[in-house]
């Protein structure tokens, strides 16, 4: 996503400014409302803290005609108040797709246990994993929830001890399935904390960028969901100054691409590598 602004802050001459929440929902809300404050003309913002807690401020911003787009979550019901687009997978969808390809590429049969992190607290946010855990169940495994907080998407070795007691509990498991790209990136440590050598534990989960490329490599990340976050990061800062310069509606896009597997990956790790994927 950083690499995406990056770029289109630089193709289209925007003075613009990237933040940085440590995917913290309390501080994007702070920051959207010190951008607002601002009065600057456009805001792209990340839909983590959900329709309720970004309503009051997208009606501050419509009143004082602030442009807004919405990047990799997305937040329905204000934009169906106060306009703006989205650039962004649709996230349950995305899940459930991935759950489904999981069980076609790997064989999975009822009863196979699955271990699965989903941001509990945060629903807007966790209809992404909550989707796997949907379609594993509904196809009979059995799944053990474990709670994927915004901290660990900032460190992802504080879950290293969670999901090796977790996995100790659970020595069966076929499957851990990701939260996103940090933490996928992070399969190679989670595994061999746990005591798994290469290809002994299939890791999924989303995103893709150089450690999960890596993970790839060395036999400890097998399946992703690629939502080309490039595109996430790029399209809402063009969006915003077409917004502003021409008049254009606001720009809705799904960048669900597809899945990044074990047979496929070489073919975007160069990109990948570049954080242009």
């Amino acid at each position: 996503v950083q690499a995406g602004a990056e770029n289109a802050i630089r193709d289209t001459g925007a003075d613009a400014q990237i933040l940085y929440s440590g995917w913290a929902s309390d501080m994007m809300i702070q920051q959207l409302r010190e951008a607002i404050g601002a009065g600057v003309d456009g805001i792209g913002m990340m839909g983590h803290p959900g329709n309720e807690a970004i309503m009051p401020l997208a009606e501050e911003a419509h009143k004082a005609g602030i442009l807004m787009m919405y990047q990799n979550v997305d937040v329905p019901e204000v934009r169906a108040k106060y306009g703006g687009g989205y650039v962004g997978a649709d996230l349950s969808t995305q899940g459930k797709e991935l759950g489904r390809e999981a069980i076609r590429q790997f064989g999975f049969e009822a009863g196979d246990t699955a271990i699965v992190m989903v941001p509990v607290g945060d629903y807007s946010r966790a209809q992404r994993e909550d989707g796997v855990r949907i379609v594993f169940e509904e196809h009979g495994m059995k799944v053990v929830v474990l709670d994927g907080t915004p901290e660990q998407a900032t460190d992802p070795n504080i879950a290293i001890g969670y999901i090796s007691t977790a996995l100790a509990a659970n020595p069966e498991t076929k499957v851990l399935v990701h939260t996103g790209g940090q933490m996928l990136g992070n399969s190679e440590t989670f595994a061999k904390a746990a005591g798994y050598g290469p290809n002994e534990l299939l890791q999924i989960g989303f995103d893709t960028s150089p450690q999960v490329m890596s993970a790839f490599v060395n036999g400890y990340a097998h399946l992703t969901s690629d939502q080309q976050p490039f595109l996430q990061g790029y399209l809402p800062i063009l969006a915003l100054c077409q917004m502003k310069v021409l008049g254009t509606g606001a720009l809705n896009q799904d960048t669900g691409a597809g899945f990044v597997t074990t047979s496929n990956y070489e073919s975007v790790m160069e990109l990948a590598n570049a954080g242009l994927r």
